[in-house]
């Protein structure tokens, strides 16, 4: 948690205590139902938490915004930046039932009213968004194939509509499609430790 509070200092009372109860209920899922590495299970703040907050850095969402997490898994980044953002709208995408069942779980022992689990791939899924988030779901091309018809045209932020990804290594094959249009940030700009060396947040405006 030490983490957290380190770049998020300013957290309301509730906002600690939801990424406080994180990790225990995230321990006790993951022995049921595997949705995070088990050796990952030590660095869960660093590893899943801070890295999904990443995208706090780069924005703050307007209240009302809408966001869906396309290829949640467990729930990262959703969940905490629907801690984060109480008054932004998260829907939490997968196509596995068990992974949404953990997602359900956990937004619901923290309370999450901002927050909803739904089965589906992004395919077949209607509804229109401010934001998709994810995090390095498939490479970019794909997912942008597979995503982009759950952008919203009206903007209501800073910046405009469309993907912001999380994703590390070299990406320069994976980027060249987009050319001038995309924007990548490092998270190492924001983060000092060595996990965000090479991890970037990706803004793709659609």
């Amino acid at each position: 948690m030490d983490i957290i509070h380190k770049y998020f200092p300013n957290l309301s009372p509730l906002q600690k205590e939801q990424f406080k109860a994180l990790q225990h209920l995230y321990q006790d899922w993951n022995s049921k139902i595997n949705v995070i590495s088990r050796k990952d299970m030590d660095m869960f703040y660093t590893h899943h938490v801070l890295h999904s907050l990443a995208i706090a850095r780069f924005i703050t969402f307007t209240p009302g915004t809408k966001i869906i997490d396309v290829g949640t898994g467990g729930g990262f980044p959703g969940i905490p930046l629907s801690i984060l953002f109480p008054e932004v709208k998260f829907t939490l995408l997968d196509s596995i039932a068990k992974k949404i069942k953990v997602v359900n779980a956990v937004s619901g022992e923290l309370g999450l009213k901002n927050t909803k689990a739904v089965q589906s791939r992004s395919e077949d899924f209607k509804g229109k968004f401010d934001f998709i988030v994810s995090r390095a779901v498939t490479n970019l091309p794909d997912f942008v194939k597979q995503s982009r018809h759950l952008v919203s045209t009206k903007p209501q932020n800073a910046i405009p509509n469309g993907i912001l990804y999380l994703k590390g290594g070299n990406l320069e094959a994976e980027l060249s499609p987009f050319k001038n249009r995309i924007f990548v940030n490092e998270i190492s700009e924001w983060f000092d430790e060595p996990f965000f060396e090479t991890k970037k947040v990706i803004h793709l405006p659609l």
